[in-house]
C-alpha cells in the first residue's frame, strides 16, 4: 500500500505523519506514553477503507518538544489543515482522546464521529488512590531513572495497575517501553507549555453532536474506568465498549478485537 510520509509545520515543531488510504479520513492520536506505532496493527488495516492518518505528537516519536504554548487539540487542526482535510473521523487513545475530544468541541464542524479509547474528557477527576507503584514510579523519576519510569509505567498503563506486573510480555512490551522512553527522555528537555481547554471538557459534553464510541478496558486503571461511563452518559447517543482483559492500551495488546470493535462501528456510519 502507498503511503505518504513526512514532517509538517505545526506551530512551531515539525510533526511527523503518515497518510495512507482512501475512503473518508480517519486520524488516530496515539497515547502519552506511545507514538504513532501505538497504530502498527490498524494503520494499514483501516487504510484498505479510509484515508488514514497517524503522526507523532509533540514530544513523542520523530516529532520534538519546542519552547512555546500549545495545545494539541489545536496542532490536530494544523496537521489536517495542513494536509487538505476538511472533515474527519477522529480515533485517539488516552491523552490522544483527549485532544480528540477538545477538537471535536472546538471545530465540530470538521468532527464527524469520536472514538476515544482509555480516555477521559479534560477537567475530569475522581478521587481514586493513585495505583500501588505510584510511589515508587514518582521516585524513579526523581532520580532520573528512565529505565525504571517506563517499566512501572508499563506495570500501570500496559499490564494495568491491580494486574500482575509483567501480565503483557514479549514485543507489545518491548514497544511501549521503546516508545514511552522516547517520551521521557523529550520530557526532560522542559520544552513547551500546554495551554488547557477553557472551559474544559467535562463540562461541555452536552454540546457533542456526533456519533461517538467509547472504549475502556476492564484491567484499566479506575479513574479511566469512571471517565469512559461519564463521558458514555453525558455524550448524547455514545456507544460504549468495556474490553475484558485488556487495560489502557488494547490497539497494542489486543489488536484484533479492538479492530473488530471500531471497524463494525465505522462501517454504522457509512452505512
Amino acid at each position: 500500500m502507498n503511503k505518504e510520509t513526512g514532517f509538517a509545520p505545526i506551530n512551531g515543531t515539525q510533526m511527523y505523519y503518515e497518510i495512507a488510504g482512501s475512503g473518508h479520513p480517519l486520524i488516530m492520536v496515539h497515547a502519552g506514553v506511545a507514538d504513532h506505532r501505538l497504530w502498527d496493527d490498524q494503520f494499514d488495516l483501516f487504510a484498505k477503507n479510509y484515508r488514514v492518518i497517524r503522526f507523532d505528537q509533540r514530544g513523542f516519536g520523530q516529532t520534538k518538544p519546542v519552547d512555546g504554548e500549545f495545545r494539541r487539540s489545536e496542532d490536530i487542526y494544523a496537521l489536517l489543515t495542513h494536509l487538505g482535510i476538511s472533515q474527519t473521523y477522529l480515533m485517539g487513545c488516552s491523552m490522544g482522546g483527549g485532544a480528540c475530544i477538545d477538537f471535536a468541541l472546538t471545530h465540530h464542524h470538521m468532527a464527524k464521529a469520536l472514538i476515544t479509547i482509555g480516555s477521559g474528557p479534560s477537567g475530569f477527576k475522581t478521587d481514586n488512590p493513585p495505583p500501588p507503584i505510584w510511589d515508587e514510579l514518582v521516585k524513579a523519576d526523581e532520580a532520573g531513572d528512565i529505565a525504571k519510569v517506563a517499566e512501572y509505567e508499563a506495570q500501570i498503563w500496559l499490564d494495568g495497575p491491580y494486574a500482575p506486573a509483567g501480565r503483557v510480555g514479549g514485543a507489545v512490551r518491548e514497544k511501549m517501553i521503546a516508545m514511552n522512553t522516547i517520551a521521557l527522555n523529550y520530557e526532560r528537555l522542559d520544552l513547551g507549555k500546554q495551554i488547557d481547554l477553557a472551559p474544559p471538557a467535562v463540562n461541555r459534553l452536552g454540546e457533542l453532536h456526533l456519533p461517538a464510541l467509547i472504549i475502556y478496558g476492564d484491567l484499566d486503571t479506575p479513574h479511566t474506568q469512571a471517565a469512559g461511563k461519564f463521558m458514555a452518559q453525558n455524550i448524547t447517543g455514545a456507544q460504549l465498549v468495556i474490553m475484558p482483559g485488556a487495560a489502557h492500551l488494547p490497539s497494542i495488546e489486543q489488536p484484533e478485537a479492538l479492530n473488530k470493535i471500531v471497524l463494525d462501528f465505522l462501517t454504522q456510519l457509512s452505512g
